[in-house]
């Protein structure tokens, strides 16, 4: 007799590891958020457990990241308990190629998930986080309607402007002019109309090949290096600019990062960037807001909040906005047999 799918009640053998996710995206960009079935990850501080994981338990990010539970282009977090004394949890961050340094589009939907769900118990229309992330705390703001967080704004760490008008050969391309910035990551930013690229989604295997090319050509051109943590000192991408679809809107952002993964989202931690380098360009002024498309028509918004320096740069502090949404919850099952269990990506 054929069951119906509803009365199934099939559980994985002994020995099957599980690990359940929480699923959300923000503006389109995909978050995977571990919250059960995965060893205790140990370290004082965010950046040595990242460390650890990284060390230890990195099969579980690629059986979670790549194909065939994931794809080349997923990203993901684990939340930890506050590494300092005044936080309400810790997270960092995973990719297709590793372990990023920071990520806007994530602290939007981590805000989100922590207040909606109750992880963390906060009262009132809009509840402010401390979290602990690997280039420093974050502070992040619910806004919330009946209860439910409708959108989310975080001040970012301190952004600044790394290299000014840098010039690149790119074989095919000619000569590349680009600018390099701190946004919680360092980004190779570059003009599209510049290098005569569209900003379409039709053009992605292009925008693909050009960014990761520019970001070798920078890696191997430039030192890219972090005024405190040898940790952060690495170019994780690059973010291709142009005009918006909206004549409401300032301008389009595109970001090829990690190796080869396209951003759905505007880029928190890259509209970071560009604020600093829009700054610095007199473009940008203090309590001034830039609203910015992704290459799928979702925006985010950045602002400055305040001016600071940070090590030897004049910097300041961006204030993002955006908002994000569930997508579902899954136990991911490990079965100890099968060849393919720590996964396996094709770009």
């Amino acid at each position: 007799m054929f069951n119906k799918l509803k009365d199934l009640n099939w559980s994985p053998p002994p020995g099957w590891n599980a690990i359940t996710t929480i699923d959300m995206h923000t503006g389109g960009e995909p978050l995977r958020i571990l919250v059960d079935g995965y060893p205790e990850i140990k370290g004082g501080s965010i950046l040595e457990k990242r460390r650890y994981f990284r060390d230890h338990l990195d099969h579980i990010r690629k059986g979670i990241m790549w194909e065939p539970r994931g794809h080349a282009d997923m990203y993901g977090a684990v939340v930890t308990e506050p590494c300092t004394e005044n936080a309400d949890f810790g997270i960092f961050f995973l990719h297709n190629e590793g372990y990023s340094t920071m990520c806007g589009h994530a602290i939007i939907a981590i805000t989100k998930f922590a207040l909606d769900t109750g992880l963390v118990h906060k009262t009132g229309v809009s509840p402010e986080l401390i979290i602990d992330a690997p280039p420093g705390q974050i502070i992040s703001t619910g806004n919330r309607k009946n209860d439910v967080v409708q959108s989310v704004s975080f001040n970012n760490v301190a952004s600044f402007v790394l290299y000014r008008d840098q010039e690149t050969e790119l074989q095919g391309w000619g000569t590349i002019r680009y600018d390099v910035a701190f946004g919680g990551a360092f980004y190779a930013i570059v003009d599209a109309d510049s290098v005569s690229i569209s900003l379409e989604a039709s053009n992605i295997a292009n925008l693909i090949e050009m960014g990761m090319r520019i970001k070798g050509n920078v890696i191997k051109e430039r030192n890219i290096t972090h005024p405190y943590e040898q940790d952060l000192s690495f170019l994780y991408g690059t973010i291709f600019t142009g005009k918006s679809k909206d004549p409401a809107l300032d301008s389009r952002n595109v970001c090829i990062f990690a190796n080869g993964e396209v951003d759905r989202s505007a880029t928190g931690s890259g509209v970071s960037a560009r604020a600093a380098l829009h700054y610095e360009r007199g473009e940008l002024n203090p309590g001034e807001k830039m609203k910015i498309e992704s290459i799928v028509g979702t925006t985010m918004e950045v602002e400055i909040a305040g001016l600071t320096t940070f090590g030897p740069y004049s910097a300041l502090i961006p204030r993002v906005s955006g908002s994000a949404s569930f997508t579902g919850k899954n136990s991911f099952w490990f079965d100890p047999e099968d060849p393919l269990k720590e996964g396996f990506i094709i770009r």
